[in-house]
C-alpha cells in the first residue's frame, strides 16, 4: 500500500461506516452519520491520477472544521441546535457540507482532465540534492522575512509581498518530497521542520501547523509506501501536531498579553528572545497546564459552524438592505488597489462579523485577534440557500482555474505541485474562516505574481539545481 488518494478514500470509507454504526447513540445521529461520509465522498469525486496532492487539504481541513461541531455537541451533551448560537447552527452545518460537495464537483470538472506528466517531468526532483534544496529553503526563508519587513514599510503592497513570501512553501515542499521519495537528506528535512516550528511560535497566531501540512502533502505526492516505519512516523507526526496544538491553546491568551505588553492590539512589543523564553518556561512546566480544558477549547476553536449559525439566525430578522453586498464589497476592494487608492479602508473581519451577526465588537479586541464569519456565511447573506451554492461554485471555478493554469506550465511535475500547495495554503490555509474579499483578492494576486515568477524567476532556480546535481536541465516539450 502507498499513501495516495485511493488509500485515503478507503480509510475514510471505514471511518464513515464506523460513525454510521455509532450514530444511533448520538444526540445528532443524522448529522454524525452523513457528516462522517463527506470526506470519503469529496475525495472520491476529486481522486484522479493527475489531481494535485494539495487539493486534498482543501476538503479535509474544511470538513474537519465543520464536522468537529458534532463532536463538540457530544462533549457538551446537547443537540446541535440547542446551544448558545441557536437553531441556525443545524442549517449552517448542512449548508457547509453541501458547499464542500459542490466545490469538489467543480474541481473534478476543471481539473479532472489534466494531462499526465512525461517521465522526465515526473522524476526530475529525484536528481536534485537535498543539501541544495535545503539551501534553497534557507534563501526563501530569508526572502519571507524580508517580505514581512517590506509589508510593514509599504502596506499598500502587502498582498504582493505575501504572495512572494509563499515561495518558501514551494522550497519546503520540494525538500520534503525529495527526501521522502529518495530516503536521502533526512537531517535537512528535520532541520527545516524544527526551524518552522520555532518561527511559527514566535508570533501571535502561531502558524506552526503549516509545516506539518506541507509534510503530509509531500508524503501524498511522493506516494510513500505504508510500512511499519512510515506508519510509526505518521503516528509521531500526528502526536506532535496535537501536542503543539494543545500547548498553544492552553497558553495563547497569556502569551498574547505578554507579547503585546498588555495592550489590546495585534502589535508585538516584546523582543523575540523574551517571547521564546516565555514559551520555553511554559513548555518546561507541563503540570501547570489543564490539558483536559485545553482539549475542549481546541475543539471549540476548531469547529467553525456556530458563527455561521448566528449569521443565519440574525439575518432572518435583520436582512441586509443591499443585495449581494458582500460580493460587491469584495470586487470593489480587489479592483481598487491600495497603491492607487491609498485612502481605501483596511479590511476588518471583525466589523463584518458585528454587522452580520449583531455581535459584540469588543470580543475580538479582547482576544487580540479578529473574528471572521467566513466566505460560506457571506455567500449565504448575499444569496441565501441554495443560491449560496452558486457563489461557492464561482469561487471553486476561480480556484480550480488558477490551479489548472499552473499545473499545465512547462515545469517539473513536483514544482507545479509545490506552486499549487503554496496557492492553496495562501487562499485556504485558514479554511472556512477566510473572508470573501480576502479569498478573492488572494487568488487574483497570487496568480499575477506567480505567473511572472514562473516565467522569469523559477527557470533560473531550476538551472541552478540541475547544475549542482551535475546534469543539464532537460528541454521541455
Amino acid at each position: 500500500m502507498v499513501l495516495d488518494a485511493g488509500f485515503m478514500r478507503r480509510t475514510f470509507l471505514i471511518i464513515g461506516l464506523f460513525l454510521l454504526l455509532i450514530s444511533p447513540f448520538s444526540r445528532n445521529p443524522l448529522e454524525l452519520a452523513v457528516g462522517g461520509f463527506v470526506p470519503w465522498l469529496t475525495i472520491s469525486i476529486v481522486a484522479k491520477p493527475t489531481m494535485p496532492a494539495a487539493v486534498v487539504y482543501v476538503f479535509l481541513w474544511q470538513w474537519a472544521q465543520v464536522f468537529c461541531r458534532v463532536l463538540q455537541s457530544m462533549a457538551d451533551g446537547e443537540a446541535l441546535g440547542s446551544g448558545l448560537y441557536g437553531p441556525g447552527v443545524v442549517n449552517a452545518y448542512w449548508y457547509m457540507l453541501a458547499s464542500l460537495v459542490v466545490l469538489a464537483c467543480v474541481f473534478r470538472v476543471v481539473l479532472g482532465g489534466l494531462p499526465a506528466p512525461t517521465a522526465v517531468e515526473e522524476s526530475a526532483h529525484l536528481e536534485w540534492r537535498p543539501l541544495d534544496l535545503f539551501f534553497l529553503y534557507c534563501g526563501t526563508l530569508v526572502l519571507a522575512v524580508a517580505c514581512g519587513y517590506a509589508t510593514r514599510l509599504i502596506p499598500a503592497l502587502s498582498q504582493q509581498f505575501e504572495a512572494v513570501s509563499r515561495l518558501k512553501i514551494v522550497a519546503e515542499f520540494l525538500l520534503f518530497v525529495t527526501v521522502l521519495a529518495t530516503g536521502r537528506g533526512g537531517k535537512f528535512m528535520l532541520a527545516a521542520v524544527l526551524a518552522e516550528i520555532l518561527i511559527g511560535f514566535s508570533g501571535l497566531l502561531a502558524d506552526f501547523r503549516g509545516v506539518f501540512v506541507y509534510l503530509l502533502i509531500a508524503a501524498i505526492a511522493a506516494r510513500v509506501a505504508l510500512g511499519v516505519a512510515s506508519i510509526l512516523g505518521g503516528v509521531v507526526w500526528l502526536t506532535i501536531v496535537m501536542t503543539l496544538a494543545l500547548f498553544w491553546t492552553a497558553v495563547k491568551m497569556d502569551y498574547r498579553e505578554f507579547a503585546t505588553g498588555g495592550e489590546e492590539t495585534q502589535h508585538v512589543s516584546m523582543p523575540l528572545s523574551e517571547r521564546l523564553a516565555y514559551l520555553g518556561n511554559m513548555a518546561t512546566s507541563p503540570g501547570q497546564i489543564d490539558w483536559g480544558y485545553a482539549s475542549y477549547e481546541l475543539l471549540v476553536r476548531f469547529a467553525y459552524v456556530d458563527i455561521f449559525g448566528s449569521v443565519i439566525d440574525y439575518q432572518q430578522t435583520a436582512r441586509e438592505a443591499a443585495p449581494a453586498q458582500q460580493w460587491q464589497g469584495a470586487f470593489d476592494h480587489v479592483f481598487r488597489p491600495r497603491f492607487l487608492f491609498p485612502d481605501k479602508p483596511a479590511l476588518s473581519d471583525s466589523a463584518t462579523y458585528v454587522r452580520l451577526t449583531g455581535g459584540d465588537p469588543m470580543e475580538a479586541i479582547r482576544a487580540s485577534t479578529s473574528i471572521s464569519v467566513g466566505y460560506m456565511a457571506e455567500n449565504y447573506v448575499d444569496l441565501g440557500f441554495p443560491g449560496m451554492l452558486l457563489g461557492i461554485a464561482a469561487l471553486g471555478l476561480m480556484m480550480a482555474g488558477i490551479i489548472r493554469y499552473f499545473m499545465r506550465s512547462r515545469l517539473p511535475w513536483m514544482v507545479r505541485q509545490g506552486i499549487v500547495l503554496a496557492f492553496i495554503y495562501n487562499v485556504a490555509g485558514s479554511g472556512v474562516e477566510m473572508s470573501l474579499p480576502k479569498l478573492f483578492g488572494a487568488m487574483i494576486m497570487f496568480f499575477l505574481v506567480y505567473a511572472l515568477l514562473v516565467k522569469f524567476v523559477l527557470p533560473t532556480g531550476l538551472k541552478w539545481l540541475y547544475a549542482r546535481a551535475g546534469g543539464n536541465q532537460p528541454q521541455q516539450s
